[in-house]
């Protein structure tokens, strides 16, 4: 049993990459069909597997208008690959696997435990329900609270419909749309965007942290890795909404246009929607220069462990921030919310980090190198960052790749979404990665 288990952790990654790359191909070759296809017209297989990899990889980037390149079969087959992508693709399969009356095996339960960034063993088959149930639960109250907004305006069966897919794709940070421009026409809309801007919040946060609201139900009482995640969370939040409005808005491309309190909600938004979902109320092509730098950086970040969130993770990035912070100052010890990081956990957030950096340049220079200068620089690196973060946000130039980059940022967006995962599974071991503590764990990647 021993053994077993041991070979089961090594190969790991292998599994949980696998799992997903399977149903990437099978979401490509569906899409690929003329039925997909609004026009009865097949997209072609590269556009179908960058499709498949967008929703699956819960990212968002597209070649084509979701709303008019699309029939209900393939908006159908899209969204199914978004649930999948944001839920895991082990977790659906042990939750099948219990609703057959059948017993999750070793191997499954392992999995899972990988996949959900889980410390422990014990619990498994009620952790894989209390995610499916919370998943469902939200993604309900998400659609049921849009369809007061979009019913009135699309009638009943259509404003049931995208708020369905929209509550899904924001929940699952995902950022496909069916209204044919993302969130910009309700860009004003306070109602709309607060209850996408808290379903990415939500769906960004992850399962762990949820529980532990839920049982602590104060700030004082949280575990440490819940501290770290909310506390990154809303710095970022601030920083992204703060920047967004001081840069732009003078910009009548973006939201210099607009009343105090548009431009506000605006910010707010895209600051929301950047570290991970894709949705944009503005024309992010038409930001300035330093914006989208800022927000190249939050997409890196990403969200948090254990979430539908993609990106470097919030953990990593504060472990790197006060590591530096901490040798900066020559401290002997780095010190979160009076806990000591263990020297591990420093060395493994910097490993994960340098590779994930390493990853986006590898990605930016090959674009680059293929699409000849056809596109600016700070648009490549963008897109190449949206893709790792499994963001979705574009500049402007996604239908315009050439096929070899739409089938390099199709793996990317695989790779961002196992990748930091598969990587931090493979750097514990057999021993989980964590700060210690009288009551919990902080999850780094």
């Amino acid at each position: 049993m021993t053994k077993l288990y041991e070979r089961i952790v090594k190969n790991a990654p292998l599994f949980l990459g696998m799992s997903f790359l399977i149903v990437i191909l099978i979401g490509a070759m569906l899409l690929s069909l003329p039925i997909a296809s609004a026009d009865g017209n097949s997209i072609g297989f590269v556009n179908a597997f960058f499709t498949s990899s967008s929703a699956t990889a819960v990212t968002g980037l597209v070649v084509a208008n979701t709303a008019t390149q699309w029939s209900t079969f393939g908006k159908v087959v899209i969204i199914t690959l978004i649930q999948i992508g944001g839920l895991g693709t082990i977790t659906l399969f042990s939750i099948t696997t219990v609703l057959l009356g059948k017993r999750v095996s070793l191997q499954q339960r392992l999995l899972v435990k990988e996949q959900l960034n889980i410390t422990s063993m014990s619990g498994i088959v009620k952790w894989v329900i209390y995610v499916t149930k919370i998943t469902f639960l939200i993604e309900f109250i998400g659609a049921l609270l849009l369809s007061f907004s979009l019913i009135p305006k699309f009638g009943f069966k259509t404003g049931i419909w995208y708020s369905i897919f929209h509550a899904i794709s924001a929940f699952c940070n995902a950022g496909f749309d069916l209204f044919g421009n993302s969130i910009v026409p309700y860009s004003g809309d306070i109602y709309i965007n607060m209850i996408i801007c808290g379903l990415v919040i939500i769906g960004g946060l992850g399962f762990l942290v949820y529980m532990d609201i839920y049982n602590s139900r104060n700030f004082r009482n949280l575990k440490m890795h819940s501290k770290v995640v909310i506390s990154v969370s809303v710095l970022l939040l601030f920083i992204g909404t703060i920047a967004t409005l001081l840069i732009e808005y003078d910009n009548s491309l973006s939201i210099g246009d607009f009343s105090f309190g548009h431009k506000v909600l605006a910010s707010f938004f895209q600051s929301t929607v950047t570290r991970t979902a894709g949705f944009n109320s503005i024309d992010i092509g038409q930001v300035h220069d330093a914006t989208a730098i800022i927000y190249i950086l939050l997409m890196f970040i990403g969200g948090s462990p254990a979430s539908t969130a993609g990106g470097l993770k919030t953990t990593t990035f504060a472990v790197m921030v006060f590591s530096t912070i901490g040798m900066v100052r020559g401290d002997h010890d780095i010190v979160i919310f009076n806990r000591k990081i263990e020297r591990e956990v420093i060395l493994r957030a910097l490993a994960i980090t340098i590779v994930c950096i390493s990853l986006v340049v590898i990605v930016t220079m090959a674009i680059t190198i293929v699409e000849h200068d056809r596109f600016d620089s700070l648009d490549i690196l963008f897109e190449s960052v949206s893709a790792f973060g499994t963001v979705g946000m574009s500049r402007g130039i996604t239908p315009h790749l050439s096929d070899i980059s739409k089938i390099i940022l199709g793996f990317t967006m695989f790779i961002g979404r196992v990748g930091p995962t598969t990587l931090a599974v493979g750097l514990m071991k057999t021993k989980p990665s964590s700060i210690k503590y009288a009551s919990g764990k902080i999850l780094v990647g």
